[in-house]
């Protein structure tokens, strides 16, 4: 979770904190690979409810196993009933897991989506149509049917070609797919609307707003956007890091400053 938003649970004397911290990085996250928007989305399931990580840590050691054992069929070759029947109980397992977590995915994309509708009015000041969707090839007849016809080809190049770790989250605006048809601008507004829907869902989820850091976002951004995303910030506790200065209608409560390598009040 090093190079994109990281959901986070801080635990100290006074309990539990609810993290959310936005790098440059993430402005790649729309035209960036289907791993990116994954984990952005896992994190936001297990945001939501923090029991939901022991089914993705289950699905995830399965998944390796599985895998693993494809690896040892060499393509098919060391393919026997015992080896069949393991797999059998992987394809179990995965499924059952697949399927749950397919499920939690859903129901927090259909959460988000009003969230990152308004935030993308606010930053982009344009009512453009935003979606956003999860939709993997292998929910309509289940995973374990999926895993069923796939399995030959698996077995062939030795890794688990279906499932939830291949899946993608598809955003859009103006009914074009985002990765490939929107400007890079509008990558980047996307990308901090995501940021910003995921923040205010958890807020009003947990009536408490996550504290947010922002870690030189500015610089990315043209004076405009700098101005709608000040106006933009949830209320709550706010850290921002910009190597240049803070756009003119930034208004904080404590600056502080790096002069000749010392930290010091501005």
């Amino acid at each position: 979770m090093l190079n994109r938003q990281k959901l986070t649970r801080r635990r100290d004397l006074i309990g539990t904190v609810l993290v959310s911290v936005f790098t440059p990085d993430d402005l790649d996250l729309i035209k960036g690979s289907p791993s990116g928007r994954r984990n952005v989305l896992d994190d936001l399931v297990v945001a939501r409810q923090r029991s939901n990580d022991k089914i993705r840590t289950d699905m995830d050691k399965v998944l390796r196993q599985r895998n693993a054992l494809l690896k040892g069929l060499g393509g098919g070759k060391r393919m026997d009933e015992a080896a069949g029947s393991t797999l059998d109980v992987w394809d179990a397992k995965l499924s059952e897991l697949g399927d749950r977590w397919a499920d939690l995915r859903s129901e927090t994309v259909a959460a988000l989506l009003p969230e990152l509708v308004l935030s993308h009015e606010r930053l982009s000041g344009s009512k453009e149509a935003v979606t956003c969707e999860y939709r993997p090839i292998w929910r309509d007849g289940g995973l374990a049917k999926t895993l069923a016809e796939a399995r030959s080809n698996d077995i062939r190049r030795g890794v688990t070609t279906v499932g939830p770790h291949r899946d993608d989250l598809h955003i859009g605006l103006a009914g074009m797919p985002s990765r490939t048809h929107a400007s890079q601008g509008e990558q980047r507004t996307l990308a901090l609307s995501l940021r910003l829907a995921a923040h205010r869902h958890l807020a009003e989820l947990h009536e408490s707003s996550p504290i947010l850091l922002l870690d030189d976002v500015f610089s990315e951004l043209d004076p405009s956007r700098c101005a709608a995303l000040v106006q933009a910030l949830p209320p709550g506790q706010v850290f921002v890091s910009t190597a240049g200065p803070l756009p003119p209608e930034t208004q904080s409560d404590q600056r502080l400053g790096f002069v000749d390598g010392l930290l010091s009040a501005q």
